[in-house]
């Protein structure tokens, strides 16, 4: 075939097949701040010290600040696309919206082998999802009414660690049914869901809301704050009106004034801007710019899910799809998910050229299933592909409130520095017990010692 007599050529091949994983995939490398050390117990099993506030493994309003977020998306956003965003450096990521009374009827069924969790509908999964996602997993939900919402909810709240309302999808889909965007024009409603989210659903798990800007700064800031007064952990906010397209720049700067407005509220919600953000570079500029808790990516993770790490992927032909058509097989993803988010792909391209990329979508494109394109995803296993995403997730540190974070600094800045001897000068011979106290002694004359105060100098006529 033409594309494999150029684009996939016998070198680009060779290294597809044969280059290791960690090479390939780049993950943002996380610093970890070094560990206290607290003294040792005394013989009673007694410490000097309380013992420190325990780790935590869900999600607090400090979760959604400092990070960089995978956006819900409609088909891109399924689960083999959220364990690649992780593993190049997504903080958080999000599932797609979920209808409230389709995940209601679905039936949960656990893979023994791969460990993937499905929600069954009557002719394939509409939600799946793994353990190993579970800790960064925020699942968003599509409701127009609050008894549904929670049902919803608790329908899958094992499985994940905090849940969304979707407040701003424009498509028909969501919003004829009074769910998305619609309920912008609803504050009522849509505060409604969101208390009962809060009050009905266990306090590890977040509450959080996706909303669109209003025509106007006040009505914004007027619903942003009935929002965060509901008990929410965090609210994201897309800089686009309702009526805005993708096409259309996000009106960013708006943000600015919003996050000021919500300090100035003294609650403890994080704001997150959406809209228009490239990468974790461009993610750094809107974070000064808006002064946002974190920015989350949409479009840019929907062509490219390394573009979380500082050093995205380059020719994602070679060094993406084919891996992640490996792990989609491996997890038994729908073949019609996979197709479509691997289309998706594009990127820098160094080594394969427009053209070649072009053939290589539209043979994926046109493949019936898995087995169609076997000579293209090399012979790496899926499973060897999971296992690295599972090493690289799992290497995360542990999660801690900024409670524990600044008593673990305390208890830090307290422990005195280790008594040393410096290395250009011998170790001093023990004190006798009749020793004085070097520090304690009263200055002597210089009559009597035979030097000045000031340096040992020998004084002039002094004693000898």
């Amino acid at each position: 075939m033409r594309l494999f007599l150029r684009a996939i050529s016998a070198r680009a091949h060779s290294k597809l097949l044969h280059i290791s994983p960690s090479s390939v995939f780049l993950t943002c490398a996380m610093s970890r701040r070094p560990i206290s050390t607290s003294p040792t117990p005394g013989p009673q099993g007694d410490s000097e010290r309380p013992p420190k506030r325990p780790r935590i493994d869900h999600l607090t309003p400090d979760s959604f600040r400092n990070g960089i977020f995978l956006a819900p998306m409609v088909r891109s956003g399924a689960l083999p696309t959220r364990l690649m965003a992780l593993k190049h450096g997504a903080t958080l990521v999000w599932g797609p919206e979920m209808v409230d009374k389709a995940i209601l009827h679905a039936e949960r069924e656990i893979d023994p082998v791969t460990g993937v969790i499905s929600y069954n509908g009557k002719t394939r999964a509409m939600f799946t999802t793994h353990p190993l996602e579970k800790p960064y997993l925020i699942y968003q939900i599509g409701s127009a009414d609050p008894e549904l919402a929670v049902q919803a909810a608790k329908t899958v709240m094992q499985d994940v660690s905090g849940v969304d309302l979707n407040c701003g999808c424009p498509k028909p889909f969501s919003t004829h049914a009074g769910m998305g965007a619609a309920l912008l024009t609803n504050p009522d409603l849509l505060c409604g869901i969101l208390e009962a989210l809060r009050r009905e659903l266990p306090k590890e798990i977040s509450v959080s809301a996706k909303i669109r800007l209003l025509s106007t700064q006040e009505e914004t800031k007027k619903l942003v704050e009935r929002i965060a007064r509901t008990g929410v952990n965090a609210i994201t906010v897309h800089c686009r009106t309702r009526n805005m397209r993708p096409r259309e720049r996000a009106l960013v700067e708006r943000l600015k004034e919003i996050v000021e407005f919500v300090q100035g509220l003294g609650l403890d919600v994080a704001i997150i801007q959406n809209g228009d953000c490239t990468g974790r570079e461009d993610a750094k500029r809107i974070r000064d710019f808006t002064g946002a808790d974190s920015v989350m990516i949409a479009t840019a993770a929907e062509s490219n899910p390394s573009c979380f790490s500082t050093t995205p992927l380059r020719d994602v032909e070679l060094t993406l799809s084919p891996a992640y058509v490996r792990l989609c097989k491996y997890l038994d993803n729908h073949w019609a998910s996979t197709k479509f988010c691997v289309t998706q792909f594009k990127g820098t391209r160094l080594e394969v050229s427009k053209t070649d990329a072009h053939e290589l979508k539209s043979r994926i494109a046109k493949a019936k299933g898995y087995e169609d394109i076997e000579d293209i995803v090399g012979s790496w296993t899926g499973q060897e592909e999971f296992q690295e995403i599972s090493r690289i997730v799992e290497a995360r540190p542990p999660r801690i409130s900024a409670e524990a974070e600044q008593e673990e600094v305390a208890e830090e800045e307290d422990i005195p520095p280790p008594c040393m001897t410096p290395p250009d000068r011998p170790n001093p011979e023990p004190p006798t017990s009749g020793a004085p106290k070097m520090g304690l002694r009263m200055p002597m004359p210089a009559i009597l010692t035979g030097s000045n105060m000031v340096s040992p100098t020998p004084t002039p006529g002094g004693m000898r």
